[in-house]
């Protein structure tokens, strides 16, 4: 099992920055992919950025070049660095725990609202 607590959203004017933060506990954290999802209303749960145990990065096409995710595994935390938010940024941003190990597992937290407006 691993706990995530998401941290960092808020409401910024657009062209602004946030980060998130994700803490994690309960497993191995490093063996992980760590992933960040967002949920706009009345939309399906999507991709923004995963980072693998390796520390390879993916990006939603979108966000590529706006947006950083990183890891830091001595304090069981994964970032999503948000620079020149768009109104269309507002959402729910999930974290996300992934690990295929003969089964799959996955572990969510519970959401951080990202209000993205003037």
């Amino acid at each position: 099992q691993v706990q995530l607590v998401e941290s960092g959203g808020g409401l910024v004017q657009p062209g602004g920055s946030l980060r998130l933060s994700c803490a994690a506990s309960g497993s191995i954290f490093s063996i992980y992919t760590m992933g960040w999802y967002r949920q706009a209303p009345g939309k399906q749960r999507e991709l923004v950025a995963y980072i693998t145990s390796g520390g390879t990065t993916n990006y939603a096409d979108s966000r590529q070049g706006r947006f950083t995710i990183s890891r830091d595994n001595a304090k069981n935390t994964v970032y999503l660095q948000m620079n020149s938010l768009k109104p269309e940024d507002t959402a729910v941003y999930y974290c996300n725990a992934h690990l295929v190990a003969g089964s799959r597992y996955d572990f969510w937290g519970q959401g951080t609202q990202v209000t993205v407006s003037s």
